[in-house]
């Protein structure tokens, strides 16, 4: 007979046995490995919105416009936007009902399974980490250039491009992941109020865009809005996307085709929403603010990506637009270079948050997996003041500040893509299985339309993940069959569902440490 407190039996044997959600949330209550409890649906609105608009909106706007969808490059990010709204209806019904650190681990723990589990949480923490490595190099290169535009030069050997010796270290990069990895150390409410800031900067700077670029746009730049279809040129082999290399389809420039293949190529502008998913245990009202936060962050970014876009595709003719820099190149192109340099002032600061909420959301997925034992426990306790997962972020800081200094995984970028395609595939899965398994559970958001819905969300995930390298592909089945080891060899018999060991708890009565 089953209890109250765990009103459904566990499977602890197997690959996949599950973890209840009463479990989850009981763990979250356990003396010196809880979370505190202070954001509100505003700071996960604003953590949504600071990791989202980063380099893409700044950079990608120009290569698939010129390259890839001519002025429809706005419909591009609606497509992109809606693979990612089915996405985030999902997260939103697992993150108010499963509020608990680790966001698609945790939630293919209660639904798929153990080894499922196992296989998220490893995807996401190589996601975050090269993502969080990879923002922080990008971040100092717009630093040096703002750097040399006043006559303030680093050496070659500390900007990652010495070029004589062979190597260069990218001391801006690793110095602004040690810095990032201290504020987070110390409180997510510090953390929240750094990204506030940082997000009023970077969002005017995109208003200024929309409204100042607004009075320079000329109709005759959007004909023809959707350009003539081409066949695509490039990629061959492994470097092909893999839709073509096992189907034979050769994607297409231009065309409404070319949409759909710009598609894939924005939706690197909008990783990250699901990070805000990882801080359902340090939200305050987990229930009503993890579907806000979620979903109105996306909101607001898919519209002014949008905007964005239009503004800019109508500034300057597509065929002419620049590819590094086609936001500040576009202001250049009607004599108002002033802007140019607002405009890289913007994005580097707006890639500072960037930055820190992806080392955010690494630092909880390794937390979780931590506390479930499938990682050495050592990393789960919290520190006794701030109650922040402080062993597991400062290892994990330190490692991401080496490996962005070190510059080298530039190619890897993309697997930041399909790591985050992958969970989205894998929550939308464990919404349909849980919603069987579990009909009893509160749900204080319901995903809409459920099986259709979710299974519109794995569909449009994998036609992305169709359009990457197939090159992507092998070294993402590389890392995930490195973890598939790492689990038997470590976490399959240390596991806390295996019978592993688990903290001491506190004493009846006490609750645990202060959450408020």
């Amino acid at each position: 007979m089953t209890t109250q407190t765990d009103p459904a039996p566990r499977r602890n044997s197997g690959l996949f046995r599950t973890k209840t959600v009463e479990q989850s949330i009981q763990d979250t209550e356990e003396p010196e490995h809880g979370l505190r409890r202070s954001l509100s649906a505003l700071d996960l609105t604003v953590f949504g919105v600071g990791v989202i608009i980063g380099t893409g909106i700044f950079v990608l706007t120009g290569k698939v416009a010129k390259e890839t969808a001519g002025p429809a490059t706005a419909l591009a990010f609606v497509v992109a936007g809606v693979v990612c709204a089915l996405a985030a209806l999902c997260y939103a019904e697992f993150a108010s009902t499963v509020p608990v650190a680790g966001s698609a681990y945790t939630f293919a723990y209660a639904s798929l399974g153990e080894l499922p589990a196992w296989i998220i949480g490893w995807d996401l923490v190589l996601e975050f980490a090269l993502g969080t490595a990879v923002v922080a190099v990008g971040w100092s290169g717009y630093v040096r250039s703002l750097l040399d535009n006043v006559g303030w030069h680093l050496p070659q050997a500390l900007s990652g491009t010495d070029e004589v010796h062979g190597f260069g270290f990218d001391l801006l990069a690793f110095l602004l992941v040690l810095a990032l990895t201290a504020v987070l150390v110390l409180g997510m409410k510090l953390s929240a109020r750094l990204t506030a800031l940082v997000v009023v900067i970077k969002v005017t700077v995109v208003l200024v865009v929309i409204v100042a670029g607004a009075f320079f746009v000329k109709a005759a730049n959007y004909r023809p809005f959707i350009p003539e279809a081409q066949p695509q040129t490039g990629g061959s082999g492994l470097d092909a996307p893999l839709l073509q290399v096992l189907f034979g389809y050769e994607p297409t420039n231009f065309g409404v085709m070319g949409i759909f293949t710009a598609a894939s190529i924005v939706f690197f502008a909008f990783i990250g929403f699901d990070v805000v998913a990882t801080a359902a245990e340090e939200t305050r009202v987990p229930q009503r603010d993890m579907p806000r936060g979620i979903l109105g962050s996306l909101l607001i970014c898919t519209t002014l990506y949008v905007a964005v876009s239009i503004v800019v595709t109508g500034m300057q003719h597509y065929s002419r637009l620049s590819v590094d820099a086609p936001l500040a190149d576009a202001f250049k192109a009607t004599g108002h270079p002033w802007y140019a340099g607002f405009i890289s002032f913007g994005a580097a600061v707006g890639l500072i948050t960037v930055c820190m909420i992806l080392l955010l959301g690494q630092t909880r997925v390794f937390f979780a997996m931590s506390r479930d034992g499938l990682l050495p426990r050592f990393f789960s306790r919290t520190h006794p003041v701030y109650q922040t997962p402080y062993r597991a972020t400062v290892l994990l800081g330190v490692l991401i500040a080496v490996i962005a200094g070190m510059t080298s995984i530039a190619e890897l970028a993309t697997l930041v893509n399909i790591g985050t395609l992958f969970a989205f595939v894998v929550v939308a899965l464990g919404v349909v299985i849980l919603r069987r398994t579990r009909p009893d559970l509160p749900r204080a958001f319901r995903t809409p339309l459920v099986p259709w819905l979710p299974a519109a969300s794995v569909a449009a995930s994998l036609w992305l993940m169709l359009n990457l390298p197939a090159e992507t592909w092998v070294r993402f089945a590389i890392w995930m069959a490195l973890g598939v080891v790492v689990y038997f060899l470590y976490g399959r018999s240390r596991s806390r569902m295996a019978g592993g060991p688990g903290p001491e708890r506190a004493p009846a009565g006490t609750g645990g440490p202060d959450r408020g």
